[in-house]
């Protein structure tokens, strides 16, 4: 037997609090109805032994955070899809995803989206509590699954595109590994040289009282300022990266910035195909499972991630409600479909093969994204190596210049 708390109305209309004894929720509810309340909520109230505790201790090790992790919710939505497409129930595949659990956070996450749809929520509802675990765009696709009776077509999918999500971020991050370890490794070379090694050549040269080159007057005033002010430069670091971080939690200012990125030169287009290569593939994997083309637009322009371009796409999906075609409406966003897109849209519309044609699209999109990364990072490279060079030179020779004029003053 297992002690539920609830919160429930009574027949003359007031709310009362308390607990019951029940076999599951469903026998808790039963012995509600039968004593006249109408429950609000229930709860499963937890005791926990000393040895139940013990072992969910140990089975996270001291460096796991209990976070539901990338991987554990794709393992949960393809054996979802799974049991589902097995003709298994949804509340009982959820029991048994939620007891077959790798973690025991992940364990009570998947207790609490049963719990919700044991109570009459739907599935994409229940996931909706918790945004942490499943993103928006993944609730939409569930929605879209539910609404049409395609829900373990809809979460297979989800997988499949969760999957390659994730194998193209982790191309872009793979990319960008060693120009950003090439920048914090020439940032801190410049900190040493400028905190620890000038301020020693600069008592050397004191001593002879030489007058010094004008680049080595410069270095050494550099230095100088870093000494007396490094600690507060890194406090206004600090509190400028507070600020920008708070700024790009705005509106606006999110806006602003996703515009900037847009508007640069190598970063701008990369963006905009790394949106465009989401979008197709997830309206291509929307109308693969059936789900309606205006439905299947409105979720997938939740996945470019870019909120000007969203814009951009919302107006196309109005154009595409009053009757035109997709790749007619498509056309007002340039910045995401040239017009070799657009022609291949609309002949995958006239021939019917619209879901193929995307995911095609994406497909060979992905892979054109890959080779341009590779192109800028491979170009990135001897550019940072240059200016690290440069900045290291020059901080070589305006030090060594002086000491060959050290001799003329010792004589």
């Amino acid at each position: 037997m297992a002690s539920f708390e609830y919160k429930a109305i009574k027949a003359d209309g007031r709310t009362t609090n308390g607990s019951i004894e029940a076999g599951g929720r469903q026998d808790a509810f039963r012995k509600m109805e039968s004593q006249g309340l109408r429950p609000i909520r229930l709860t499963e109230r937890k005791t926990e032994s000393p040895t139940s505790s013990q072992s969910a201790s140990r089975s996270l090790l001291p460096w796991q955070s209990g976070k539901i992790t990338f991987k554990m919710l794709e393992n949960f939505t393809r054996l979802l899809s799974s049991l589902l497409s097995a003709g298994v129930p949804l509340s009982r595949a959820l029991v048994i995803l939620y007891r077959e659990a790798a973690t025991p956070s992940a364990g009570e996450r998947w207790k609490a989206v049963h719990d919700f749809v044991v109570d009459g929520m739907s599935l994409a509802a229940s996931m909706g509590r918790f945004p942490d675990t499943f993103p928006k765009v993944y609730v939409a696709m569930v929605e879209a699954g539910e609404t049409g009776g395609f829900l373990d077509i809809v979460l297979g999918q989800i997988a499949d595109f969760q999957s390659r999500d994730k194998e193209l971020r982790g191309k872009v991050l793979s990319a960008m590994i060693y120009p950003v370890v090439l920048l914090f490794l020439a940032l801190a070379v410049l900190v040493f040289l400028m905190v620890f090694f000038i301020p020693r050549f600069k008592v050397l040269f004191e001593g002879f009282d030489a007058a010094l080159p004008l680049l080595t007057q410069v270095i050494v005033g550099c230095s100088a300022f870093c000494q007396t002010y490094g600690f507060f430069i890194l406090i206004g670091v600090g509190i400028a990266g507070v600020v920008f971080r708070n700024w790009l939690a705005t509106n606006n200012g999110r806006r602003r910035f996703e515009q900037v990125m847009l508007n640069l030169p190598v970063i701008g287009p990369l963006n905009a195909q790394f949106a465009m290569a989401r979008f197709c593939r997830m309206l291509g994997t929307l109308l693969n499972a059936g789900v309606p083309l205006i439905q299947g637009l409105n979720v997938a322009r939740r996945s470019i991630g870019n909120q000007i371009l969203v814009d951009a796409v919302s107006d196309s999906i109005e154009r595409v409600k009053k009757g035109d075609s997709l790749a007619r409406s498509l056309s007002d966003c340039r910045v995401l479909f040239h017009g070799s897109i657009l022609e291949m849209i609309s002949v995958a519309e006239e021939s019917g093969r619209l879901d193929d044609e995307l995911i095609r699209l994406a497909a060979t999109t992905e892979k054109e994204l890959d080779q341009q990364l590779k192109m800028a990072v491979s170009l990135m490279e001897p550019l940072m190596l240059f200016l690290i060079a440069g900045f290291i030179g020059t901080i070589f020779i305006g030090m060594v210049i002086p000491i060959f004029t050290i001799q003329d003053y010792i004589k």
